[in-house]
């Protein structure tokens, strides 16, 4: 089941967060940078902060009552970001991300968005993958931002795949 978030799934939305981070950022950043007490406090607040906001959308996947994927996007200068989609490790391979990314799209048709973008760590071939399987291809404009490949999605028109 999707549904949009609220501030009761906070918790389990950074145990998530926290958890997906530690499988692609480990062995290529210090464990205090994706899962420390400094760097949960300032995820907590970020999510804090998506799940209040207006013009943003926090969904979240569950199964059987539990919290198993979560995904956020939002408007930057005119474009949608797909800012976050993460999925417990031992959901993987599931449906819960395509889920996820199908409810972000039909959404985005919905509301009439052409193009979307996002950044994925560059080591973190399992997302490229996945991306890539759903339309998503380097941005002609700004493929790279530091450690992250920019990604671009143009949103099929309602009805088609």
């Amino acid at each position: 089941m999707i549904r949009t978030a609220t501030p009761a799934d906070l918790d389990a939305i950074v145990r998530l967060h926290t958890e997906a981070r530690a499988t692609y950022y480990s062995g290529y950043l210090p464990e205090e940078e994706y899962a420390g007490e400094a760097e949960v406090g300032r995820s907590r607040e970020g999510w804090a902060r998506a799940v209040d906001r207006d013009d943003a959308t926090v969904l979240c996947a569950e199964t059987d009552g539990m919290l198993t994927g979560i995904a956020a996007y939002s408007p930057r200068e005119g474009v949608m970001h797909l800012s976050q989609l993460h999925v417990s490790p031992a959901h993987w391979r599931k449906g819960v991300g395509t889920a996820l990314h199908t409810a972000c799209v039909a959404a985005w048709q919905r509301d009439g968005v052409t193009d979307a973008l996002l950044e994925v760590f560059a080591h973190n071939l399992r997302a490229q993958s996945f991306y890539a399987a759903r339309g998503w291809a380097p941005d002609p404009e700004r493929p790279r931002a530091g450690t992250h490949l920019v990604l671009r999605l143009a949103v099929p028109a309602a009805g088609r795949p």
